[in-house]
């Protein structure tokens, strides 16, 4: 029987493996860590969540929400780890950073039909095997895979937001809320009047950057971009983004704030809390010099500054067909961001996808048809879509799914029946013996 060769255990590379070898496939999954790190990583154990701790909205109105029910319906192992690691986010599915870490490792490790390697793989193996060696590619494989498809691959930048401890956030001046108090209370928001915004957004944008070799603004990806190149776009401009007041309450005063920056809990103890928006490539003084400028984090202590790392993306259109393999070679294929899906669910669904179009081939059987109608194939779709001139990294949106043939006018009610089409399809596909 072949044995399906998988490299980077991340988030999809971790799904890949799960899925082939629950097919009954013999993998070999080869990660780099510990022997070598990259600069965002911390920790030995696989799928290390680096960016943020959230998995984003829970709700099936919601694009990612659809796409993570999916892939629970479909026996996702970096679904199960989520549910059984979150810690409260409101209307979002957030975890415990290391917990959720252990137990993906954990389960990779113990599985019968996985052999993983420790060590960095440079080139491009012969298939079948699924690349998925994350947006922290090291040098050698970024330069092994733009010699294996034989044209430059693009390069953008991403960075991870500040942690603080719960203890030393000044509560007299900060509230627990969600956001038009959707689920529970999870978000500690720290408000700011026009005055205290206005003094916060001038220092940001002086404050001085960490070197990183290359960086333009035009390359940082609209989903993840560092807070002090959103507030060069406008004054206004976090107001409408990150440190938008809307739907929040402040106690204090009975109004809405100018301006609020949320905290998200970052572990399952509650002790830590990350800057919700607020990536970043500012020197670390000037994090804790401009940071501080919040009223509730005047005294805040930091455990983990913002950083900012290469990310690199392939031209996927020109290069990879839906179900993310090589148009020249169907058994080598790529997974995770580097495929131009932005955000954790995604990669984790293109790992899956990947895992399971791998499985068909290598078994002699019929890849399954995922349709733009289901919010898996739809990212399939997006990534291989040749008509695409400007290909730019995606989150999952409905704008990308096929639309109802009926009009609704709601927009909360088509987006909930189009997840329930999508459901509907997935639950044959299941009941077919996916």
């Amino acid at each position: 029987m072949s044995v399906v060769k998988v490299i980077g255990a991340g988030l999809a590379g971790c799904e890949a493996a799960w899925q082939l070898a629950q097919r009954g496939i013999s993998v070999e999954l080869y990660e780099m860590k510990p022997q070598k790190m990259s600069p965002a990583h911390h920790s030995a154990d696989f799928a290390e969540l680096v960016c943020s701790n959230s998995f984003r909205g829970d709700r099936l109105e919601n694009a990612v929400g659809l796409l993570k029910e999916e892939l629970r319906r479909l026996d996702s192992l970096i679904m199960q780890c989520a549910e059984a690691t979150r810690v409260e986010a409101g209307g979002c599915l957030a975890v415990d950073r290391g917990g959720f870490a252990k137990m993906v490792t954990e389960k990779i490790r113990s599985h019968p039909n996985i052999t993983v390697i420790d060590e960095e793989v440079t080139q491009v193996p012969e298939g079948p095997v699924i690349v998925a060696t994350g947006p922290l590619t090291s040098d050698a494989m970024s330069d092994a895979i733009g010699a294996y498809f034989g044209q430059d691959h693009l390069h953008f930048f991403d960075a991870a937001a500040p942690l603080v401890t719960a203890e030393s956030i000044d509560m007299t001046k900060a509230w627990w809320q969600s956001r038009y108090d959707r689920g529970t209370p999870d978000y500690v928001n720290c408000a700011m009047d026009k005055a205290e915004y206005e003094a916060f957004v001038t220092e940001l944008v002086a404050a001085e950057e960490a070197e990183v070799h290359g960086f333009e603004d035009k390359n940082v990806f609209e989903g993840c971009m560092p807070v002090e190149v959103m507030a060069r776009r406008g004054f206004d401009t976090l107001r409408y983004g990150p440190l938008k007041p809307v739907g929040l309450t402040d106690p204090n005063t009975g109004k809405e704030p100018y301006a609020v920056v949320q905290l998200r809990q970052d572990n399952s103890e509650g002790s830590i809390f990350n800057l919700v928006g607020f990536q970043t490539h500012l020197k670390f003084g000037e994090q804790k010099r401009v940071f501080s400028m919040i009223p509730a984090l005047a005294n805040a202590e930091f455990v983990r500054y913002g950083v900012m790392h290469r990310n690199t993306f392939l031209q996927s259109p020109k290069l990879l067909d839906c179900y993310y393999a090589d148009r020249r070679n169907p058994m080598v294929a790529f997974a995770g961001q580097m495929t131009g899906v932005e955000g954790y669910v995604e990669s984790t669904a293109s790992g899956f996808l990947a895992a399971v179009a791998m499985a068909a081939k290598v078994q002699g059987k019929d890849v399954p048809a995922f349709p733009k109608t289901t919010a898996i194939g739809a990212l399939g779709h997006y990534i291989s879509d040749e008509s695409v001139v400007s290909f730019q990294p995606m989150n999952i949106n409905f704008s990308i799914i096929a639309p109802l043939e009926q009009r609704v006018r709601k927009k909360a009610e088509k987006n909930l029946a189009i997840a329930n089409r999508s459901l509907a399809i997935i639950d044959e596909m299941i009941a077919r013996g996916l």
